[in-house]
């Protein structure tokens, strides 16, 4: 069996990764696939009769057509909305990279995509010395960045995706946001991030407050991620 997927990434936290991501998964079920969602570590949760329940994994869920266990989607879900490596701290938890991977398999058994969505940036800490980046190596998929347009996002991506190539991960795109409406060079930033990188954006998403912008993404950008993660159109991943 060969499982497909990318794992979502930021420039920062903020810059509008579950958006992004939960996007990513619609657009990826819409060409028939069985398509997971994932959000390893979530830092930022309520109560509810069903225990804690982080708003992003919630929401990564509902965009799925692939239905799971909380408890999949969200393996480390915790109270305190503050850095991962702190609110594992006080719910006296260890977040482990294995166990995640553990999660992840049982989740790809019953798709053909399984799209990651991590928490902060690509070194946001999430233990004594592990990070989000030991999320991702765990999973090895391609890693998509979402970079928050707004001042100092170029030396944000350029680092971030030098990073990603330094651990040996597959960068498999970008998506520019608009995340600051004073932003008055987002144009020119955007350009400079396709010279810089090599390639275009699979997508420029305008500055939305209501966040009702970008559900799916279009044709052209949907065949790029295809093919970033290892999909053909009118096949699935599971038959190959």
């Amino acid at each position: 069996m060969r499982v497909c997927g990318c794992f979502v990434t930021g420039t920062d936290t903020g810059v509008g990764k579950t958006r992004m991501a939960a996007a990513i998964v619609r657009s990826l079920a819409q060409e028939g696939l069985r398509v997971a969602a994932m959000k390893p570590v979530a830092a930022g949760a309520a109560a509810t009769p069903d225990g804690l329940r982080n708003e992003d994994a919630l929401a990564l869920a509902a965009a799925a057509n692939v239905a799971a266990d909380y408890s999949l989607v969200n393996p480390y879900c915790l109270e305190l909305a503050a850095s991962p490596h702190l609110a594992a701290r006080s719910a006296g938890v260890t977040i482990d990279p294995a166990v995640i991977r553990k999660r992840f398999d049982r989740l790809a058994e019953q798709a053909d995509v399984v799209v990651v969505e991590g928490a902060g940036g690509w070194l946001a800490p999430i233990g004594e010395d592990t990070t989000m980046a030991s999320v991702a190596l765990a999973l090895g998929l391609p890693v998509l960045v979402v970079v928050g347009l707004r001042l100092g996002c170029l030396n944000h991506t350029l680092l971030t995706v030098r990073a990603i190539a330094a651990d040996g991960l597959a960068f498999a795109g970008w998506i520019a946001n608009h995340v600051d409406p004073e932003f008055a060079q987002a144009a020119e930033n955007v350009a400079t991030l396709e010279d810089m990188l090599g390639i275009e954006p699979l997508a420029v998403v305008p500055f939305d407050p209501q966040r009702t912008a970008l559900e799916t993404l279009d044709g052209a950008a949907v065949s790029r991620l295809l093919a970033a993660v290892g999909v053909h159109r009118g096949t699935r991943a599971h038959d190959s």
